[in-house]
């Protein structure tokens, strides 16, 4: 059977990150068959246009990782009713300089965790705009704003009996979409 490999972004800097921990979780869960890398953006310069003909050593080293990939899973937040700022600042520098996007023709999946009962849908409906506008290739359903809840994790950190199946289902349909639209 053939790896597929899968960039991850997480889109939390935060220690304590639920979606860091989704993560990790999703990791676990999926089958060997699927390589994940997570991919640090948190060490990426704010972007300024006047650098793209001399991007920083961790740009280019997250462009690389991004390009080896053949699929991207976005596990995101949201921040005032968005996709957080560091999330921005690595798409951003990944599309650029013009004509050298990183992200295009990439196939992508969205999740995401909130104490909010609408989960991330909002962050996940501006990432897509986003994610449109770098030709990436993005699952539209099954949609997934997750809300943190008592025993969505376990102890060790790994989804809880009651979400485990819904969860399962969801990494089933993101591996066939990556496998469908990978180059």
């Amino acid at each position: 059977m053939k790896t597929i490999q899968v960039a991850v972004i997480v889109g939390s800097l935060r220690k304590d990150s639920f979606n860091r921990k989704l993560a990790n979780a999703i990791v676990k869960l999926a089958p060997a068959s699927v390589h994940f890398q997570f991919v640090e953006i948190g060490d990426l310069p704010l972007y300024n246009q006047d650098d793209d003909e001399h991007q920083a050593a961790s740009v280019l080293r997250m462009k690389a990782e991004i390009e080896k990939s053949e699929g991207v899973l976005f596990v995101t937040p949201e921040y005032n009713r968005s996709i957080p700022g560091v999330l921005k600042n690595a798409l951003d520098h990944g599309s650029r300089p013009f004509g050298k996007n990183s992200w295009g023709k990439k196939p992508a999946a969205i999740i995401g965790i909130s104490p909010s009962p609408v989960g991330t849908a909002l962050a996940q409906q501006h990432l897509r705009g986003v994610l449109a506008t770098l030709d990436m290739l993005t699952l539209g359903q099954p949609e997934m704003f997750l809300q943190i809840k008592d025993g969505f994790f376990d102890d060790s950190g790994n989804i809880g009996e009651a979400s485990k199946k819904f969860i399962l289902r969801w990494i089933d349909t993101m591996i066939q979409w990556i496998e469908l639209n990978s180059k």
